[in-house]
């Protein structure tokens, strides 16, 4: 099973989903397709599987994190370390927590942003709630951070700033009194560092947690 999941996560880091077939991952193993179908019922399952081995090392870089006297630092900790983790494999977001039956490492990492939740005056609602928007803050981020860049990027015609730039100059040319947030902050958006923005929603979230758990 280690070197199914091995080989699969190799195909999932080359070219993604699609590539994740089980005649090219027999191919890549030296057997035939039926071998496969002793380890997992389908490609749903393997992409479960996939996903949890990955994210097995993930937890274990979660859990080597040291333990502050501030909750709120540690789930930062732990939100850029998954966030690291997306980031390098685009396809890791669309996977993660879809089936906890088979992602048990997933499940243990949400558990463990969970737990430090637990040292906060909150209700359960109000954890509940307070993962699951670090969790969308972070793969949503991770995810679009992680997309293919537009074909003439590839291409090297041109490169990101100039592409942003494009964007930017688009903006400043609409009317403020038609789009006044979008003309104030074309500037900001030209040549923005995308981590920079993922770290700003982040620190908006653990702001608002921090302030709901004082009772502000």
């Amino acid at each position: 099973m280690e070197a199914v999941l091995t080989e699969a996560v190799a195909l999932l880091d080359e070219a993604g989903a699609p590539a994740l077939t089980f005649r090219a991952l027999a191919q890549r193993l030296g057997g035939g397709v039926a071998s496969i179908y002793w380890y997992v019922a389908s490609k749903d399952e393997l992409l479960d599987r996939a996903t949890d081995h990955v994210m097995g090392a993930v937890l274990a870089d979660v859990e080597g994190l040291p333990v502050s006297d501030d909750p709120i630092d540690d789930l930062r900790g732990m939100a850029l370390t998954l966030f690291d983790a997306i980031v390098d494999r685009p396809w890791l977001g669309s996977y993660f927590m879809r089936n906890t039956n088979v992602q048990s490492n997933a499940l243990r990492l949400y558990e463990r942003l969970g737990q430090q939740t637990l040292r906060l005056d909150l209700t359960a609602r109000q954890r509940f709630h307070a993962v699951s928007a670090i969790v969308g803050v972070v793969v949503g981020s991770a995810v679009d951070l992680g997309q293919e860049p537009p074909q003439e990027i590839l291409d090297g015609a041109v490169g990101r700033d100039e592409y942003l730039g494009r964007y930017a100059q688009a903006w400043r040319e609409l009317s403020p009194e038609d789009f006044p947030f979008v003309s104030g902050i074309a500037d900001e958006f030209d040549g923005h560092d995308d981590v920079d923005q993922f770290r700003s929603a982040l620190e908006l979230t653990l702001t608002g947690l921090r302030l709901q758990a004082a009772g502000a």
